[in-house]
């Protein structure tokens, strides 16, 4: 009997679990060590108390109670098992070591989505399925949204497509197109800023003068080096005002123009398209430039090179690949730092190894390319990356023993992080093709309210009422059912 009185059920989604009181009370301040009659999901005709929650995770957390081991159940996921520990109040660091890496893997998860998030990789189609977000990136007022922007100025209202047209290049077959159009004078500047170096695509710079023979003077032609053909200066010019127009119209609709300054591709977009013109305006001011400022003035404007940074606007795989080198900088970092101290260690070694080896040689047959600590530091760098130009070699049996452990040393250390890199990228791109395949309407699930516990006072007393009634409605019935048996009997008389 008393062991009866011991026990308590609980019926959680439905299915019954059945233990001890003491058992729970093992856990104070949770909510299964505070159950009472009072509560309002307790049934007292079923004698059970009932929880709307998950099964499969209350077996793990009901098996917390009863050993003082929390598990992670696999076939869950784990915001849910965190929800549902939160629920019980139980606290979710209590998991055990076992199951650790296995819980805190949906942690990685999220901070994966949530860097995604922050990319905009399906920003198009949100704000082409949600005009109201593009509306209130630019400020818009919900009453002005709905009115369509009536009382907005006239370019106040094209200024979101503007901007859509050409920050969105997959928002629109428009915008695709102007997308298609800036990618194709990317290309096509690069590829003259190429070949402009080329020599079968350089004329010579020719310079007229005169040399004095005797009482005559003698016409010379002096070429003074050779410069980019005509053409390329054609292709730079139509390919730097598309730039110019693109860039004009992006900052002009832009909605933040401080953050638009900001931003490291636009910074190289302006940088890019100044060096065009600084470079139109140098060579018409000083028409008379020799090689080594024309060399100069050209080295400076690599900087249209950087253009190419402007497709990762086209392409997530690209903003993919560039956030997992930025997700994998602590792992980037370490492995920079051993590989410079490698690079000093070994270029030191096989330094003094090659000195002392060779020291008191004479001969044709004695040589020593190691002349220098920082002379070495070039052979450790393309040793360790297992590149090997053959440029510098020991030739001493140390030096050759240094130089074979510091190619090993280097194939370790440079190969044994890549892993890491390849899984972050690995792991962003599995997410970016899962999330392009979710379906963009969702289903809304609106929340439930929790049941209002009833007050037992109240309901006790309602009770007896009704009870006070019907024994009142029969005794009533009893003494009608004795009048009228009286009466029958003084009649029959």
């Amino acid at each position: 009997m008393m062991d009866a009185e011991n026990r308590i059920v609980l019926n959680v989604g439905g299915t019954r679990y059945e233990t001890y009181r003491a058992t729970l009370k093992k856990i104070p301040a949770t909510r299964l060590s505070r159950l009472t009659e009072n509560l309002a999901n307790y049934d007292p005709i079923l004698n059970e108390y009932y929880f709307d929650r998950h099964p499969g995770v209350f077996n793990q957390i009901l098996n917390y109670y009863r050993t003082g081991k929390l598990h992670y159940p696999n076939n869950v996921c784990g915001p849910l098992f965190e929800e549902e520990l939160e629920f019980w109040g139980l606290d979710a660091n209590q998991v055990e070591p076992c199951c650790w890496m296995t819980y805190t893997r949906h942690r990685d998860t999220q901070e994966t989505l949530a860097i995604l998030d922050t990319l905009g990789l399906d920003d198009a189609e949100e704000l082409g399925s949600a005009p109201d977000v593009l509306a209130k990136k630019f400020g818009w007022e919900e009453e002005e949204w709905l009115r369509g922007g009536d009382t907005l100025p006239w370019y106040r209202r094209i200024q979101p497509k503007i901007w859509q047209l050409f920050e969105e290049p997959r928002s629109s077959p428009a915008a695709k197109v102007i997308g298609l159009v800036s990618i194709f004078f990317i290309f096509v500047s690069i590829l003259s800023f190429c070949l402009m170096t080329h020599p079968n695509f350089r004329v010579p710079v020719i310079r007229k003068a005169t040399q004095s023979v005797g009482n005559h003077s003698v016409p010379l032609i002096i070429k003074t080096g050779a410069a980019p053909h005509v053409a390329f200066t054609y292709t730079e010019s139509v390919c730097n005002v598309w730039f110019t127009f693109e860039l004009i119209m992006r900052f002009g609709v832009s909605p933040d123009r401080r953050e638009f300054m900001k931003s490291g591709i636009n910074v190289i977009d302006i940088l890019a398209t100044l060096s065009f013109y600084m470079d139109v305006a140098v060579k018409n001011i000083a028409t008379s430039m020799d090689a080594s400022t024309r060399d100069l003035l050209e080295f400076f404007s690599i900087v249209r090179i950087m253009r190419l940074l402007k497709l990762v606007k086209h392409s997530s795989g690209l903003r993919v690949l560039l956030h997992s080198f930025k997700a994998s900088a602590k792992v980037l970092i370490l492995l920079v730092f051993f590989v410079v101290l490698g690079v000093v260690i070994f270029a030191s070694l096989i330094y003094y190894a090659e000195r002392i080896t060779n020291r008191g040689k004479t001969g044709a047959g004695v040589k020593n390319d190691f002349t220098s600590i920082p002379e070495s530091l070039w052979f450790a760098v393309v040793t360790m990356t297992t590149i090997g130009f053959g440029d510098m070699v020991p030739r001493t049996m140390f030096g050759m023993f240094f130089g074979a452990i510091c190619a090993l040393t280097g194939v370790l250390m440079i190969d044994l992080p890549m892993p890491i890199i390849v899984e972050t990228f690995a792991n962003f791109y599995a997410h970016t093709q899962a999330r392009s395949k979710l379906p963009k309407q969702r289903r809304r699930v609106l929340p439930v309210e929790a049941p209002r516990p009833k007050p037992r006072q109240r309901s006790t007393a309602v009770i007896g009422e009704l009870g006070a009634q019907m024994a009142a409605n029969t005794a009533r019935m009893g003494l009608l059912a004795r009048g009228g048996g009286s009466a029958g009997s003084g009649g029959s008389s």
